[in-house]
């Protein structure tokens, strides 16, 4: 008889060992099930199997500890049992109703056939809602901690109940609740490899979900398309700024920079470090590299927050590159998030290291009061706060929607979650309707009216907060010296495709209405360290 264990494994407790340990030497003729209902079996047990979920999922709040250390961890664990113990890893696969069955085949495939687990040959230990996937396949499930199915309470602290105690305590490692439930197997190997300082960081941003995003709401295969269609360009706008040497791109998404980068020839001694937070992201990175694609073998990922803490040594980079990211920084987080991620860069870089920031940017005089006309015949008026749950319909929906129309939809949507209120009025002057709003508010539609395949995403984001101006301030005041290069432009690409024949803006003066240019959408941001 075989005993399965599936969960995260994030750490294994005292009681988890007294438990197992109890069955092995007592046997299960007298335990009971969750239901109560005497076991009965005089079957030996011969083998402990631990299940370990999420097995691909590391640093984040759900799952801090990469595999491999929960598979330390184990192996300690098991070597104090009186039977062999056994590990598989069971990649997360999102939602699937069958989890339990794919677990199972994965334990077959994985031991090479040596584990069929079977309700004939294998009893389900598990103390949480998980195991009525195991019930319905018609295992027998002990309880362990679990008191009472109908209210989910336990009689012993559940392993995560001790991460989140070491989350909130300012010395873990002494705490009393941490070492009277923590098992020694698990404890050395959060110590030694300081998994509780990186729990503490972990549960104390803010900024990023338990699973290790910005943002839920965000399709990232749409993403990913759109990062890859302009890393060229945003690599040859950027290239001749690049200190050679160590070169980090925070925010990498899925590698492009880097790996234009590491074709550049004056670049072919240099070494080169993506940090990306996004879990799914920085996945990519590594299927990217595993594949060869790039020519530098010198290119090392990491999933990590740069706003929380520095991602590299302090006064140790030659070049910093950032690509849409600070904006989002401000969008998700906050002012002070910013601010510290400003700082941040600033020391990491070494004397004459350069940030690259590539961004957004606000307009100059971006409280101005100006007059928006929308084009309200490119497409339907009708209905333009329709609620529709599916993404594609309502990606649909939004396209054939006419600008003006669009508007409508963007100043309801925009921002709303956050508490932001977009303020408008309608007038109508020489028979043509015009939107009345100030010029960051009207940039603020117009640098996103045509993402609908991420409109949802997109309605958290503010582009237009700072102007290059205000971006150079606050640079100089974290200690930079901005380059003379650095500028505030208008993409020309932007205008001939999405704007003319869609809108324009103009000023009142003396009762007439006076054209505006089309203002700036993007920034090259380069800062120098002294």
């Amino acid at each position: 008889m075989y005993l399965l264990i599936p969960g995260r494994h994030q750490l294994l407790t005292q009681f988890q060992f007294r438990y197992i340990q109890g069955l092995i030497k007592n046997g299960l003729e007298n335990e009971k099930d969750v239901f109560g209902k005497p076991i009965g079996s005089n079957q030996k047990i011969e083998a402990v199997l631990f299940a370990v979920t999420s097995a691909n999922h590391s640093n984040t709040r759900r799952n801090p500890l990469p595999f491999y250390l929960r598979a330390i961890t184990i192996e300690a664990f098991g070597n104090e049992l009186d039977v062999p113990t056994y590990m598989y890893g069971i990649d997360d696969v999102g939602y699937v109703p069958n989890f339990a069955e794919y677990t199972l085949k994965r334990i077959q495939h994985d031991s090479e056939g040596q584990f069929h687990c079977t309700p004939n040959n294998t009893i389900v230990i598990c103390s949480t809602p998980v195991l009525n996937m195991y019930h319905h396949l018609g295992f027998t499930i002990l309880p362990a901690e679990l008191q009472d199915m109908a209210t989910w309470q336990h009689h012993s602290p559940l392993p995560w109940d001790v991460v989140e105690q070491i989350a909130k305590s300012s010395q873990w490692q002494k705490d009393p609740f941490v070492q009277q439930h923590m098992h020694t197997s698990a404890y050395n190997v959060w110590l030694k490899y300081k998994r509780g300082e990186k729990v503490q960081m972990l549960f104390r941003d803010a900024m990023i979900s338990s699973d290790g995003d910005l943002t839920e709401t965000r399709d990232y295969n749409v993403y990913v398309r759109q990062m890859d269609d302009i890393a060229e360009m945003k690599y040859h706008d950027t290239a001749h700024f690049i200190q050679p040497g160590r070169i980090g791109d925070i925010g990498c998404a899925v590698g492009s920079w880097i790996k234009l980068a590491c074709k550049d020839e004056r670049l072919r001694e240099s070494d080169f470090y993506g940090i990306e937070v996004s879990r799914y992201l920085y996945v990519l990175c590594q299927q990217r590299k595993e594949n060869g694609e790039f020519v530098n073998p010198f290119v090392f990922f990491s999933q990590k927050n740069a706003v929380t803490g520095l991602v590299f040594e302090p006064n140790s980079m030659n070049t910093i590159h950032t690509s849409s990211l600070t904006h989002e920084i401000e969008s998700y987080g906050s002012r002070a998030d910013l601010l510290q991620f400003i700082q941040n860069r600033y020391a990491e870089l070494a004397p004459g290291g350069v940030w690259i920031n590539r961004d957004v940017v606000g307009p100059e005089n971006k409280d101005q009061i100006i007059y928006l006309w929308l084009n309200d015949t490119d497409g339907s008026n009708e209905d333009p706060y329709k609620v529709i749950e599916d993404k594609t319909a309502f990606s649909h929906y939004l396209t054939q929607l006419s600008t003006y129309a669009r508007f409508l939809r963007f100043a309801r949507d925009f921002r709303h979650k956050e508490g932001y209120v977009l303020n408008y009025s309608t007038t109508t002057i020489n028979n043509k309707n015009y939107i009345v709003t100030s010029l960051h508010d009207a940039m603020e539609f117009l640098s996103r009216k045509d993402y609908t395949d991420n409109w949802q995403s997109e309605m958290h984001e503010t582009f237009c907060f700072w102007d290059l101006s205000e971006w150079k301030s606050h640079l100089q005041q974290a200690g930079f010296t901005i380059h003379p290069s650095s500028k505030a432009f208008t993409n020309d690409w932007i205008v001939n495709n999405r704007w003319k024949g869609k809108t324009e803006l103009f000023s009142l003066n003396n009762n007439e209405l006076v054209p505006l240019d089309y203002p700036v959408t993007t920034m090259f941001l380069i800062g120098v360290k002294a």
